[in-house]
């Protein structure tokens, strides 16, 4: 009978961080992170959930004869933020998981 008694208590240890990992995944959508390119001529506002919430361009990064360079800019400033997102997900997460790698659990 003693195995039950660790299983059950196993079983609380994982809801109690599955509660507390849904609470740091509410935590990360209210965070934002940024991410730049082109010396600041444009910027990406993200959520730590990696949702896009802004773009900024400023008017100098604007050349109608050179679309695809701004194009590039956008592509670049939403990369980096996304990774600043990543990172932050990864460090908030660790402190819930104590740093162990669980997959799929976020």
């Amino acid at each position: 009978m003693k195995g039950m008694g660790n299983m059950g208590k196993l079983m609380k240890q994982a809801q109690e961080m599955q509660a507390k990992m849904a609470r740091v995944q509410e935590e990360l959508e209210a965070r934002e992170v940024e991410g730049t390119s082109g010396g600041g001529m444009v910027t990406v506002r993200m959520n730590g959930k990696q949702e896009v919430l802004g773009i900024k361009i400023k008017p100098e990064a604007v050349d109608p004869d050179d679309v695809e360079m701004l194009e590039d800019l956008v592509l670049a400033a939403i990369r980096e933020a996304r990774n600043h997102a990543e990172e932050l997900m990864q460090t908030e997460m660790a402190k819930v998981t104590g740093g162990m790698n669980l997959p799929g659990m976020f």
